[in-house]
């Protein structure tokens, strides 16, 4: 399937689960699902792997559930009212690890909003130590900073800090000590699902982005490998 664009009845469809969230729904529905949502998600992902093999040869761009796609369950253990998801998330990541813990290339959608980032959006513990001992390092500290600046004065948006103490391994006199206090590293757009997002023209928009935000993906890769 060649793609096309994101179709709005995956949108509709996305709304209908609000109101029917249960696995019984799903069931009745799965046509819809996999004509409306998987079909045009694997397509995509084919599609924009093509263009990231560009910036990142080594890129992995798997039109699978739990590679490049996500389920479309929930945990169960935590979402017994909700089990459904109503917002679809497509990643692209660089590494042999995790992909949720490597440095990503990633996009969600929702039925007013979609999300396009770059980074990693939550270090778990292993990688917040290995984060805060990396940037301990001025140039790399310094480099950061200057990469995530670049963005913010394109228009981009980068998180909050998560934290809202120095670490007591940290040095608060550090030039640029605010990024000991980040919990994650990426930078994001959002706009909403308009006539680009429902057309091919998607992928333009999309792989303009990742490529401005390239510096930023190869820092963290350069990250993960650290430790």
């Amino acid at each position: 399937m060649a793609f096309q664009g994101f179709p709005k009845e995956g949108l509709e469809f996305l709304s209908q689960i609000i109101a029917n969230n249960s696995k019984e729904w799903l069931d009745a529905h799965r046509e819809e699902y996999e004509r409306f949502i998987l079909a045009p998600n694997k397509a995509y992902v084919e599609e924009m792997g093509e263009h990231l093999q560009i910036l990142v040869p080594t890129i992995h761009s798997e039109p699978k559930t739990n590679r490049s796609l996500f389920r479309i369950y929930r945990d169960a253990r935590f979402h017994l009212n909700d089990p459904i998801k109503t917002r679809i998330g497509i990643i692209f990541w660089q590494g042999s690890g995790h992909r949720m813990q490597s440095s990503s290339f990633y996009m969600h959608y929702e039925p007013h909003e979609v999300f396009v980032a770059t980074g990693i959006r939550n270090f778990k513990p292993p990688l917040l130590k290995n984060y805060r001992e990396y940037i301990q390092n001025d140039e790399q500290r310094l480099a950061l900073h200057a990469i995530l600046e670049a963005l913010k004065a394109k228009g981009y948006h980068i998180p909050e800090p998560k934290y809202k103490r120095i670490p007591h391994n940290c040095n608060a006199d550090d030039t640029h000590s605010y990024l000991y206090k980040m919990g994650a590293i990426y930078a994001y757009a959002t706009f909403p699902p308009d006539e680009t997002f429902h057309s091919e023209a998607i992928i333009d928009r999309n792989f303009k982005i990742y490529e401005d935000m390239l510096p930023l993906q190869q820092w963290v890769y350069e990250l993960t490998l650290y430790g």
